[in-house]
């Protein structure tokens, strides 16, 4: 299943893509961009029983996880290399196990050194989680030079 995109430059779109499908810890639960517009991603993943916690639920940290990626992604979108400062989730609803979860991220605002975004992640129409994040710029993407 490829990934949509939804009007960001073809360069940006091909590099955030490329470096999702290259890092060990979105391979390693799973998690996948399905779509990149301006300001924007959408990532998803098949929770499983390995995304348990000790309450036999999917962890919260999962939920988390892919929510920060979300946001972090939809600030890639605009050429904007980040890293979280603040972030903060309310978990609304359990997530179930075997179904597809989507976290929809988007920019609030990009500032000159700070962006602030949010994320809401859902199984289907359920809200599962949601999210405000406070970024800190570190560089703008250089696809020329790896980022």
């Amino acid at each position: 299943m490829g990934s949509k995109n939804l009007g960001i430059d073809e360069k940006i779109f091909n590099y955030i893509i490329t470096t999702g499908e290259e890092s060990p810890f979105y391979t390693l639960l799973g998690i996948s961009i399905s779509a990149l517009g301006p300001g924007y991603a959408e990532l998803s993943t098949i929770t499983r029983r390995d995304h348990a916690n000790p309450l036999g639920t999917v962890h919260g940290g999962m939920l988390l996880t892919i929510a920060d990626g979300a946001m972090g992604n939809a600030i890639r979108s605009l050429g904007i290399r980040g890293v979280t400062v603040d972030c903060s989730t309310a978990m609304i609803s359990a997530a179930p196990f075997g179904e597809k979860i989507i976290a929809r991220g988007r920019v609030l605002k990009a500032g000159r050194n700070l962006i602030f975004a949010e994320s809401q992640v859902f199984a289907g129409e359920k809200l599962l989680a949601d999210t405000r994040g406070t970024f800190y710029k570190t560089s703008d993407i250089d696809c020329q030079n790896q980022g």
